[in-house]
């Protein structure tokens, strides 16, 4: 059954097509990425699932119920939970506060909120910096707590824009195995855009591919990286007949 299900979503910026009537669904309980190259689009789809920014036409569909001009904060009520490629945390306040402010969004009890950061937190490794203000953290930490944060407001679906970006193949690795983790432990589905190839390729159930707004293939990851013409966007010329 599809949770996420997206129909002639287009959007334009004066007059340059970023996303062109793409269609797409994502089934429930799955992992799907979104790839393609630089400036395919991949981001703005997100944004305009994500409701910051309206699109200029097609629907957005979530466990049924329309997404269609909800602004962000409304999106995220609705079910949406979504991560930035350039993190910004609150950088003043605690590793701990930084998480509550999410799960505040499901509960208005702060000792509730707090005790479901701390559940996050263990869950990204995190718990042992709760303590600590979220601007003293590495990279690799500010992007759990990116990851971390958005998982707090309890979300029905999870994207996640890039946040093996900067990472090593062994921190790439510990990130790749706490969303398996999480998807198959509590049955979260994820949408992610992702240029590691070698964490979409360990994480994904299915993967669609973007160039230029338009969608130019989707299915299993093993036939998809094999396809023509995704060969051709990214390594650029034709593609084969």
């Amino acid at each position: 059954m599809a949770l996420l299900e997206v129909t002639g979503l287009s959007k334009s910026f004066r007059g340059l097509k970023a996303v062109d009537r793409a269609s797409f669904s994502v089934e429930a309980g799955t992992i799907v990425a979104l790839i393609g190259p630089n400036g395919a689009g991949k981001t703005t789809c997100f944004n305009l699932i994500a409701g910051a920014l309206p699109p200029d036409a097609g629907t957005i569909v979530l466990d049924g119920r329309s997404l269609d001009g909800l602004s962000a904060d409304k999106a995220c009520h609705a079910g949406i939970g979504r991560t930035f490629q350039v993190v910004k945390p609150f950088a003043q306040l605690s590793v701990l506060d930084n998480v509550t402010v999410g799960a505040l969004r499901v509960t208005a009890d702060v000792g509730k909120a707090q005790r479901a950061a701390r559940r996050v937190l263990e869950l990204l490794h995190l718990d042992h910096k709760a303590a600590h203000p979220a601007q003293i953290l590495t990279l690799p930490e500010r992007k759990r707590l990116e990851v971390a944060r958005a998982l707090a407001t309890g979300p029905k679906l999870l994207l996640l824009d890039e946040v093996m970006a900067g990472l090593r193949p062994t921190e790439i690795d510990e990130m790749v195995g706490v969303f398996r983790t999480l998807n198959r432990e509590t049955g979260l589905t994820i949408l992610l855009v992702e240029h590691v190839m070698r964490a979409v390729m360990a994480l994904a159930h299915r993967i669609i591919v973007l160039h230029h707004g338009e969608i130019i293939a989707e299915g299993a990851p093993e036939a998809v990286v094999r396809d023509p013409a995704v060969l051709a966007c990214y390594l650029g010329g034709a593609p084969a007949a």
